[in-house]
């Protein structure tokens, strides 16, 4: 399953109101669909509620990461080349879908919706999917990071949609951690990727461990029926967590060799 096919369509039924039904609304009545409802090419069988359910959050997600780049792209002053082709290489846009995705980023960022506005509808419709959230917020990331920098107006606006989602100060410098352009993720400290402290004990850091890994299994979002590009995020999370977790456990298994 992909994405791309429930961006359009009756996906934007899905949405009654708040700024993600707006721009939807908008994205349809500009889009040349055939395969629309009602459309001359519209052959699909009606959804059903658990479908329709799949497809919300489905193209919530993928709205939700465009909309909220194209308004950290206006906080930013200026969408470069490479933050668009990151977003391409993330969601696997095909080249027929590309001008829809160009609509979208454009309508949001003329929309008069703040960012928190679309935040807080995202938050509302994953609040009991902690580790979706945070996947948008590691999507955002690399989309900021794709220059090459890390701008602190992205930053602090990267920030201020954590705090909507509902993650605290220490739960989004662990985020950010695995971020840092200075040598890429592999040079970042392993213990702020974790989210612990260096006096934390062996207990407390594989507690800790252990915990990240059940939130981003991929095997979690397969058993959901979430995308394959929802998966790949996971599975990026997860080596991520899995690579800190063993720095740590070979430094300290060196340190004790020493003594």
């Amino acid at each position: 399953m992909s994405i791309w096919g429930r961006i359009l369509g009756s996906a934007a039924s899905l949405f009654s109101g708040g700024p993600l039904g707006s721009l939807l609304r908008g994205l349809a009545g500009q889009a040349v669909d055939p395969w629309s409802p009602g459309g001359p090419g519209d052959q699909r069988k009606p959804m059903s509620d658990a479908e329709a359910e799949e497809a919300k959050q489905t193209v919530a997600f993928t709205i939700g990461v465009i909309a909220l780049a194209a308004k950290m792209a206006r906080a930013d002053g200026v969408v470069k080349r490479v933050e668009v082709d990151t977003f391409k290489r993330l969601f696997r846009v095909p080249s027929d879908e590309l001008a829809n995705v160009g609509r979208v980023f454009d309508l949001a960022r003329r929309d008069t919706h703040g960012f928190e506005e679309y935040a807080r509808q995202i938050a509302n419709l994953f609040e009991d999917r902690h580790a979706v959230l945070e996947e948008l917020l590691d999507s955002l990331l690399m989309i900021a990071e794709a220059d090459d920098e890390l701008h602190e107006t992205e930053v602090e606006y990267l920030r201020a949609v954590a705090v909507i989602f509902g993650f605290d100060e220490a739960e989004f410098r662990r985020i950010v951690a695995g971020h840092h352009i200075a040598g890429g993720p592999t040079d970042s400290d392993p213990y702020a990727v974790l989210g612990v402290a260096r006096t934390d004990d062996d207990g407390a850091i594989k507690a800790a461990h252990r915990a990240l890994v059940r939130e981003h299994h991929p095997d979690r979002l397969i058993a959901q029926g979430m995308p394959q590009e929802f998966v790949d995020l996971a599975t990026q999370k997860l080596a991520l967590v899995n690579a800190a977790y063993d720095r740590i456990r070979r430094e300290r298994e060196g340190r004790a060799a020493l003594l």
